[in-house]
């Protein structure tokens, strides 16, 4: 086994939980995890396989069709409870671990990295409890019948959970506890990047919870093939992805073969539309702030900064200045807004597209490189490029790193127009007068929009795109009620 550092001192499980058990792959193999801003191996993970997979899936499938767990609401919201429980006695030491994992600032821990998606469990268990589970329609006479309708609302049954490195516990999370909610059963599998925010759920479920075997499992692998069998296999009836666009095609493509039911929350291009009428320092600065988060790598942020021509300069420098006062590197310094990006590999992607943005005829004016300062880590440099075209290949694909891309438009109708100019329909944002920005933001043709700085996250608000952005909703009401069905009974009056 390769020599690992920093294990003993981080909260950790190599194991995965499969019919409640806490066990090592079957095979016995495992993969190195990698710390992504020292580059240091903290620890090992199991590399599952198709057989540990297929144990999984068929340890859900008998604990949703041979358990009352999917009848219990009860117990159900008990158990959600109890997990929020288990994680907010053990914040600390997963703070420490999500750090160390993700490469996470960790002023985004007191955030959507931790601390916030464990209060969405229990604004899901509360959800579930005052949830309409049953709907009277009353009595009507089809064919001369008189008949008392009800329509009940019954989980959708074993739910595959594909997940990805950015945010890991908050998707996790967000795709686990409504789920459970519901009264189904979850297979999850972690990104091979973030495993141990995976399997430390698993654990905690197992530890501290009265989670039923079966009901929860986590299979983490080096690669993608395993999770791949949770949209092929016909024991699984429904697939929440989260992930890229191209992945989600795919992911939709094998479930077709079995009609399974499939929530993808894909990529993004978001806008940030600068009206005439805007502050437009502030606007700009605002859009630089969000993007250094956690080092462009969320599928929301705003990554197109859509400026009035006629003050595209002004727009430029105070996005540069933003840029050039937030400091960045080592991801547990508090005072770091940006910490690395999570591998090597996805440095070099980073990096082959701001050398394409360049090959194409964008301005470098901040960035475009690896930091001379930070030799050690999978660091980029706080970037902006400033483009003519907007079909160029780095406004139009989600490059998933720091790199602002800047537009110009020449008015209301032309900016909506820039920003609609993408196959995806994830996120955005708009500055302007209230009322003139308000008109622009409902044009826009995204799932989530910001006006003038308001904040739409939150476990109640469901996030999700329009277009190639995904399919369904994630969290508030929409989520949990994707992982429903209805069923429509009738019976004599």
């Amino acid at each position: 086994m390769t020599n690992h550092l920093g294990a003993d001192d981080l909260w950790h499980e190599e194991r995965m939980l499969i019919d409640g058990e806490l066990a090592s792959a079957r095979s016995g193999a495992v993969y190195d995890n990698i710390n992504p801003a020292t580059e240091q191996i903290i620890g090992v993970a199991a590399n599952g396989s198709v057989s540990d997979m297929d144990a999984a899936i068929g340890a859900a499938r008998v604990a949703f069709d041979e358990t009352s767990w999917s009848r219990d609401l009860s117990f159900r919201v008990r158990c959600l409870r109890q997990l929020a429980d288990a994680m907010t006695g053990h914040v600390e030491a997963f703070r420490a671990t999500t750090v160390a994992e993700v490469g996470a600032p960790i002023s985004l821990t007191s955030g959507p990295q931790l601390e916030t998606p464990i209060e969405g469990i229990k604004w899901v268990a509360d959800l579930a409890e005052s949830y309409a589970w049953t709907e009277d329609l009353g009595v009507a006479r089809p064919f001369g019948i008189a008949s008392k309708r009800t329509v009940f609302h019954e989980a959708a049954g074993v739910v595959g959970a594909i997940t990805p490195w950015n945010f890991p516990t908050q998707i996790n999370l967000a795709k686990l506890a409504p789920a459970l909610a519901a009264g189904c059963t979850v297979v999850l599998k972690p990104a091979p990047d973030t495993p141990w925010m995976a399997s430390l759920l698993g654990r905690l479920a197992a530890e501290e919870t009265d989670i039923p075997p079966g009901v929860f499992n986590v299979v983490t692998s080096a690669g993608h093939e395993v999770g791949q069998m949770l949209s092929d296999d016909p024991r699984v009836d429904l697939v929440s992805f989260t992930g890229s666009t191209a992945t989600g095609r795919t992911v939709m493509a094998s479930a077709a073969a079995t009609l399974k039911r499939v929530f993808l929350e894909l990529g993004g291009k978001s806008a940030a539309v600068v009206l005439a009428d805007a502050d437009v320092a502030e606007a700009a600065g605002a859009t630089a702030f969000q993007l250094m988060t956690h080092a462009g790598q969320g599928c929301a942020i705003t990554t197109r900064l859509v400026l009035p021509r006629e003050r595209l300069d002004e727009g430029i420098e105070a996005a540069i200045a933003m840029m050039q006062a937030l400091t960045y590197g080592d991801p547990t310094d508090p005072g770091n807004m940006m910490g690395p990006l999570i591998s090597e590999r996805q440095r070099k992607s980073v990096l082959g597209f701001i050398d394409t943005g360049v090959r194409e005829g964008a301005s470098v004016v901040l960035g475009g490189g690896i930091p001379k300062d930070l030799p050690v880590g999978y660091f980029v440099e706080p970037t902006i490029l400033v483009v003519a075209d907007t079909g160029a290949t780095v406004a139009q694909c989600e490059i998933f790193g720091p790199v602002l891309v800047v537009l110009a438009h020449d008015g209301d109708d032309d900016a909506v127009a820039i920003a609609n100019n993408s196959m995806f329909g994830l996120s955005g944002a708009v500055f302007g007068s209230p009322d003139r920005a308000h008109a622009v933001a409902r044009r826009i043709r995204t799932g989530t929009v910001s006006v003038n700085g308001g904040l739409w996250y939150g476990p109640d608000v469901p996030f999700g795109g329009f277009k190639q952005s995904g399919i369904g909703r994630e969290m508030g009401r929409q989520g949990f009620e994707e992982y429903l069905e209805t069923k429509s009974v009738a019976e004599p009056a």
